[in-house]
């Protein structure tokens, strides 16, 4: 079976628009060098490194919001150069669950519409979308909150309705980018609790993290520095 990322010398550049100007090639920053790691389906791997490491930078390319400027990157056995714009964001809507460190909920939605909101893409019925969500918000501990909106709530139960919200369209991976760093230690581990329910339900979890700790909750942890893969190991976890 193909693992369900395989990234071979994947390399990325930016470039600021007034390199451009003057018609040269311009040279560009370096934040990925060259890296190859494969990530089983079902696995929980932590990329984890420095700020400024090209931890997350790799992880938006993982989940489609960026491409490589150069290498391979097959996500779910497609190889994603070979796929359009609608092809790649089904794929993302499908397939993908996200949960950020800022949250990104909407303030004037209640949990409950926050939950739903990415399955608005899909051509599943309403009705169906909100008994999901329910059972999801039940399911991270927020069934007597669900119906309140983000400004009643605490960063950790924020952080809830995010990965309830990841959760809506069962996707095959979630991917965190740095999920507790807004949080204190106690409610960090409560989310890396979640995180390891939800893996044990088979998903696969790739999750960006500078905390040594968190990291350590994963099976493996794959470190970045410099844009490279410097390490890549397992935790026993």
């Amino acid at each position: 079976m193909d693992p369900a990322i395989r990234l071979a010398d994947i390399s990325k550049t930016f470039f600021r628009d007034n390199d451009r100007k003057n018609g040269d090639e311009p040279e560009g920053i370096p934040v990925l060098k060259s890296v190859t790691l494969d990530i089983a389906r079902g696995e929980f791997v932590s990329l984890q490194g420095t700020s400024g490491s090209g931890k997350s930078t790799l992880l938006h390319i993982i989940g489609l919001l960026d491409r490589p400027t150069s290498g391979a990157y097959h996500l779910l056995g497609d190889d994603t150069a070979a796929l359009d714009d609608d092809h790649l964001s089904d794929l993302r809507n499908k397939n993908l669950g996200f949960v950020f460190q800022s949250f990104y909920l909407i303030p004037y939605a209640t949990a409950l519409e926050n939950v739903v909101l990415p399955g608005l893409y899909s051509r599943r019925p309403q009705a169906e979308l909100t008994a999901r969500a329910r059972t999801l918000l039940e399911q991270v501990g927020l069934a007597d909150r669900m119906h309140f909106k983000p400004a009643r709530l605490s960063g950790g139960q924020q952080q809830r309705v995010a990965m309830a919200r990841a959760m809506l369209n069962n996707p095959d991976i979630i991917l965190a980018d740095e999920p507790t760093g807004q949080l204190d230690s106690t409610t960090s581990g409560e989310i890396i609790k979640l995180f390891r329910q939800v893996h044990e339900s088979g998903t696969t979890i790739v999750l960006v993290t500078h905390d040594e700790h968190v990291a350590a909750q994963a099976q493996r942890i794959v470190r970045i520095h410099d844009g490279r893969v410097v390490e890549d190991k397992p935790t026993g976890a």
